[in-house]
Protein backbone atom coordinates (compact mmCIF):
# COMPACT_ATOMS: atom_id res chain seq x y z
CA UNK A 1 0.00 0.00 0.00
CA UNK A 2 1.16 3.30 -0.85
CA UNK A 3 0.22 6.59 0.32
CA UNK A 4 0.43 9.39 -2.02
CA UNK A 5 -0.63 13.43 -2.03
CA UNK A 6 -3.16 14.64 -4.78
CA UNK A 7 -3.36 17.64 -5.92
CA UNK A 8 -1.23 18.89 -3.42
CA UNK A 9 -3.87 18.45 -0.27
CA UNK A 10 -5.64 14.80 -0.60
CA UNK A 11 -3.83 11.68 0.84
CA UNK A 12 -4.84 8.73 -0.95
CA UNK A 13 -4.23 5.10 -0.37
CA UNK A 14 -3.33 2.91 -3.25
CA UNK A 15 -2.39 -0.26 -4.41
CA UNK A 16 -1.17 -1.89 -7.81
CA UNK A 17 -0.86 -5.56 -8.96
CA UNK A 18 -0.80 -7.12 -12.18
CA UNK A 19 -3.75 -9.27 -13.60
CA UNK A 20 -1.88 -12.32 -13.52
CA UNK A 21 -1.27 -12.14 -9.60
CA UNK A 22 -5.01 -11.53 -9.33
CA UNK A 23 -7.59 -13.92 -8.74
CA UNK A 24 -9.95 -11.17 -10.31
CA UNK A 25 -10.49 -10.45 -14.40
CA UNK A 26 -11.83 -7.11 -14.33
CA UNK A 27 -12.97 -4.18 -12.90
CA UNK A 28 -16.84 -4.81 -11.66
CA UNK A 29 -15.27 -8.64 -10.19
CA UNK A 30 -13.17 -6.57 -7.72
CA UNK A 31 -16.19 -4.33 -7.19
CA UNK A 32 -18.19 -7.51 -6.55
CA UNK A 33 -16.12 -8.74 -3.90
CA UNK A 34 -15.31 -5.21 -2.01
CA UNK A 35 -19.18 -5.33 -1.91
CA UNK A 36 -19.02 -8.51 -0.16
CA UNK A 37 -17.00 -7.00 2.40
CA UNK A 38 -19.11 -4.00 3.43
CA UNK A 39 -21.90 -6.01 2.98
CA UNK A 40 -20.57 -8.62 6.23
CA UNK A 41 -19.91 -5.64 8.01
CA UNK A 42 -22.44 -4.97 10.76
CA UNK A 43 -21.90 -0.91 10.34
CA UNK A 44 -20.91 -0.45 6.90
CA UNK A 45 -23.38 0.31 4.12
CA UNK A 46 -22.94 -0.36 0.14
CA UNK A 47 -24.81 2.84 -1.35
CA UNK A 48 -23.73 2.91 -5.13
CA UNK A 49 -21.62 2.62 -7.86
CA UNK A 50 -19.96 4.47 -10.31
CA UNK A 51 -19.06 4.02 -13.10
CA UNK A 52 -16.30 6.53 -13.61
CA UNK A 53 -15.01 5.46 -16.97
CA UNK A 54 -18.15 5.75 -18.81
CA UNK A 55 -19.02 8.80 -17.17
CA UNK A 56 -16.22 11.03 -18.38
CA UNK A 57 -16.44 8.96 -21.79
CA UNK A 58 -19.70 10.44 -22.11
CA UNK A 59 -18.89 13.93 -21.55
CA UNK A 60 -16.20 13.71 -23.78
CA UNK A 61 -13.73 13.92 -20.44
CA UNK A 62 -9.91 13.36 -20.77
CA UNK A 63 -9.11 9.92 -19.83
CA UNK A 64 -5.52 9.06 -19.17
CA UNK A 65 -3.26 7.13 -21.61
CA UNK A 66 -3.74 3.27 -20.12
CA UNK A 67 -7.15 3.79 -18.56
CA UNK A 68 -9.19 0.56 -19.58
CA UNK A 69 -11.69 0.74 -16.53
CA UNK A 70 -12.73 2.64 -14.12
CA UNK A 71 -15.74 2.50 -11.75
CA UNK A 72 -16.12 3.74 -7.69
CA UNK A 73 -17.95 1.55 -4.69
CA UNK A 74 -19.85 4.38 -2.82
CA UNK A 75 -19.91 3.21 1.13
CA UNK A 76 -20.57 4.70 4.38
CA UNK A 77 -18.79 3.08 7.71
CA UNK A 78 -19.40 6.67 9.71
CA UNK A 79 -20.24 5.27 13.14
CA UNK A 80 -20.45 9.21 14.73
CA UNK A 81 -22.12 12.33 13.98
CA UNK A 82 -20.98 14.86 16.87
CA UNK A 83 -20.95 17.71 14.69
CA UNK A 84 -21.69 18.31 10.50
CA UNK A 85 -17.59 17.97 10.29
CA UNK A 86 -18.28 14.65 8.99
CA UNK A 87 -20.99 15.54 6.39
CA UNK A 88 -18.36 17.16 4.33
CA UNK A 89 -16.47 13.45 4.56
CA UNK A 90 -18.77 10.85 4.05
CA UNK A 91 -19.90 8.48 2.21
CA UNK A 92 -16.42 7.47 1.46
CA UNK A 93 -15.58 6.10 -2.20
CA UNK A 94 -13.22 2.83 -2.91
CA UNK A 95 -11.89 3.62 -6.33
CA UNK A 96 -10.46 0.07 -9.13
CA UNK A 97 -9.21 0.93 -12.28
CA UNK A 98 -8.05 -1.32 -15.20
CA UNK A 99 -4.41 -0.15 -16.84
CA UNK A 100 -4.43 -2.88 -18.92
CA UNK A 101 -1.76 -5.35 -17.35
CA UNK A 102 -2.74 -4.13 -13.61
CA UNK A 103 -5.23 -3.10 -11.37
CA UNK A 104 -5.04 -0.47 -8.97
CA UNK A 105 -7.18 0.20 -5.82
CA UNK A 106 -7.16 3.25 -4.00
CA UNK A 107 -9.12 5.61 -1.93
CA UNK A 108 -8.78 8.57 1.02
Amino acid sequence: MQKKIFKDKYPIFSIEFTKEESKFDSVPAILDFLHSLVEAHPKALNIARFDHFSHTKSINGEIGEGIKDAQNLILCFGMQLPSADPVAVRPRSIGVTDMGKTFIVNFM
